[in-house]
C-alpha cells in the first residue's frame, strides 16, 4: 500500500465543488508531478491533504500509512510525515524563524523516529549549524535565522525558504505548490537540486506546476498527472510535461483560463 492514498476526493469551497472524484497514490521515494490548467484544483488538493479549514471534503478519503486523516486537525497530520510548501507562504511577525524550525523539527523526531533515521541536536548550537549547511544550499543568507518567518522576506526568498524548511524538516511525504513561481532560472536550479536533497532521503514528492523547466532539474521523476475539471484525466512520465510545454492543454481538450 502506498504512504499516501487518496480515494475519490470531492473537495468543496464555499459550497461549489472544485474536486470531483480525485484518485492519487503516492509512495516513499516517488516523485510526482501536477500540472492543469489555473483553477483545475491543484492548489486545493495540496490544502485539502493539509486540513486547511475552508476546503470541505464532501466525499472520499485521505490516508496516510493505512490511516484516514480526514478528522485530523492540520498539525497531526503534519505528525505523520505530511509537508506542504504554500504557494503563497504567509509573514508572520513575532516567530522567530530559527526557534519555529527546531520546535518543529524536535516535535517530529517525537513523531517519526521510529520510522526515519532522524538526527538528534542536543544544543542550540548543533541545530543552528544544521540548518545553515541548508540555507547554503538554497542561496539564503545565515542572518534569516535572526529573522522573524518570511518576515520582509521577497517572493523568491519565501520559495527558496519553503523548500529550505521542506530539507531541514525531512518530512515522508513533501508537497510543493508552484516552488518555481517567480523565480528565475538560477533560482529554480537551486530550488530543483534542494528538492533532489529530499529525494536522496527516500522521501516522496509531489511539485505542483504549470512549467516543465524545474522538473527537468530533477534526479527522478516517476510519474506526471494532469489535473483538470476536478481530478486528474491524464499520467505519465517527464515526456508529458514537455509536451504539455510546448502545446499547452488544447490537445486535451482544454483551454487555460
Amino acid at each position: 500500500m502506498s504512504f499516501l492514498n487518496i480515494k475519490d476526493l470531492h473537495v468543496s469551497i464555499d459550497g461549489k465543488e472544485i474536486l470531483e472524484g480525485l484518485d492519487l497514490a503516492v509512495n516513499k521515494g516517488e516523485v510526482h508531478a501536477i500540472m492543469g490548467p489555473n483553477g483545475s484544483g491543484k492548489s486545493t488538493l495540496a490544502n485539502a491533504i493539509l486540513g486547511h479549514p475552508r476546503y470541505t471534503v464532501t466525499c472520499g478519503d485521505i490516508v496516510v500509512n493505512g490511516e484516514s486523516i480526514l478528522k485530523l486537525p492540520t498539525n497531526e497530520r503534519a505528525k505523520k510525515g505530511i509537508f506542504l510548501g504554500f504557494q503563497y507562504p504567509t509573514e508572520i511577525s513575532g516567530v522567530g524563524y530559527s526557534h519555529f524550525l527546531r520546535n518543529a523539527y524536535n516535535i517530529l523526531n517525537k513523531s517519526l523516529g521510529e520510522q526515519q533515521n532522524r538526527e538528534v541536536f542536543l544544543t542550540v548550537r548543533e541545530f543552528h549549524e544544521y540548518v545553515k549547511r541548508n540555507l547554503d544550499s538554497v542561496g539564503l543568507d545565515p542572518s534569516f535565522l535572526g529573522r522573524y518567518l518570511n518576515e520582509g522576506f521577497s517572493g523568491g526568498e519565501k520559495k527558496r525558504s519553503e523548500v529550505m524548511q521542506m530539507l531541514v524538516l525531512k518530512p515522508i511525504v513533501a508537497i510543493l505548490d508552484e516552488p518555481d513561481s517567480g523565480l528565475d532560472i538560477d533560482a529554480v536550479k537551486s530550488v530543483a537540486e534542494t528538492i533532489n536533497g529530499l529525494i536522496n532521503t527516500g522521501a516522496g514528492v509531489i511539485v505542483i506546476t504549470h512549467y516543465a523547466r524545474i522538473l527537468r532539474y530533477l534526479k527522478n521523476l516517476d510519474y506526471v498527472h494532469i489535473v483538470a475539471k476536478g481530478r486528474i484525466i491524464k499520467s505519465g512520465g517527464k515526456e508529458l510535461s514537455e509536451e504539455v510545454e510546448a502545446k499547452g492543454y488544447g490537445w486535451l481538450g482544454l483551454q487555460e483560463k
